[in-house]
């Protein structure tokens, strides 16, 4: 059964002109235990919203959000004390140690797990007396997630956690994801890092200006982008039209020197694209014509490039539990 339940979400807000601007326009999808979701999208696709909604901290115009069966809003209570929520940054007073703050959010909880153990899970072992403004963005993204984790939660919402953390970070935080799962944890995830995403999902759902625009297993967006194109890299500017007219299928430059054939890539197809390139005395690059990544899914749907990121979201909410 889903612990999240999402159906036909819709968050409007009141606009400065006096009118209404719709953040998030019929979203539907769940979350099942033991898995990992990742919610997708670019900056200003609703993520923020859809997030905060599932989190209680707004209430949707129409449609349902259920954690548990329960009402984020009106069972506040009681959700939050199945939730487990990793905000992006601030929260925390700088002054405190690395293990009082632990403490202090574990006494929040009738059943906590202990507080040792977390920031030894996290990898801050050795920073147990360092205070929070004296530990690096990384170290910083770790404690916040020890903190998510605290009162054994049922629903980890994770928000981009390995933004700003460096490599042995990210792996420590990617098998903290994958023990959670296993250990039936339904764990909703925002991040930029469409590699990552691809890696740890069992689910993936995309979001654009509001809509929901794709969702499914990895596999099955990958299997369903798969074939239909394919792309090359050339010098910037090439006259995409004429190569479009030769070879009897459309070519658009998606950013300055790549571009995306919208054709199966059969031998045929792609030996012509070749011999054009070659009578017009233009070098051929990165011709792409196998399996697709979820990058390359992204960018289809959205319109966004594959590497696309945005700046860190703060919240003013001061706390996880």
């Amino acid at each position: 059964m889903a612990v999240i339940e999402v159906d036909s979400l819709v968050i409007s807000y009141r606009d400065p002109a006096g009118g209404r601007r719709t953040a998030v326009n019929d979203v539907s999808f769940r979350a099942e235990p033991g898995q990992v979701t990742s919610l997708l999208g670019p900056n200003g696709a609703g993520k923020t919203s859809t997030l905060e909604c599932i989190e209680g901290y707004l209430r949707p115009t129409s449609g349902t959000v259920r954690i548990d069966g329960l009402d984020p809003r009106r069972d506040h209570r009681a959700v939050m004390d199945r939730l487990g929520i990793m905000l992006q940054g601030g929260g925390v007073q700088t002054g405190i140690r690395v293990s009082e703050v632990v403490e202090l959010y574990a006494a929040f909880y009738a059943d906590p797990r202990h507080p040792g153990e977390l920031i030894d899970l996290v990898g801050l072992g050795t920073r147990t007396r360092s205070t929070w403004r004296s530990l690096s963005g990384g170290e910083q993204q770790r404690l916040s997630l020890a903190l998510a984790l605290v009162g054994r939660p049922r629903v980890a919402c994770l928000d981009e956690p390995t933004a700003g953390v460096d490599l042995a970070g990210r792996q420590v935080i990617h098998q903290v994801i994958r023990d959670l799962c296993a250990d039936g944890v339904a764990v909703l995830l925002t991040t930029h890092d469409l590699d990552e995403a691809e890696t740890l999902s069992s689910e993936i759902v995309i979001i654009d200006h509001g809509h929901l625009v794709a969702s499914g297993s990895p596999a099955q967006l990958l299997a369903a982008d798969d074939a239909d194109h394919f792309t090359f890299r050339a010098r910037p500017q090439l006259d995409a039209l004429a190569l479009g007219i030769a070879i009897d299928a459309r070519v658009v430059e998606t950013d300055p020197g790549d571009y995306r054939v919208d054709a199966p890539p059969t031998p045929t197809l792609v030996a012509a694209v070749t011999n054009w390139l070659a009578g017009h005395d233009e070098l051929l690059g990165d011709l792409r014509a196998g399996r697709r990544t979820l990058a390359d899914v992204f960018g289809r749907l959205t319109g966004e490039p594959a590497a696309a990121s945005g700046p860190r979201r703060r919240r003013r909410r001061g706390s996880t539990a």
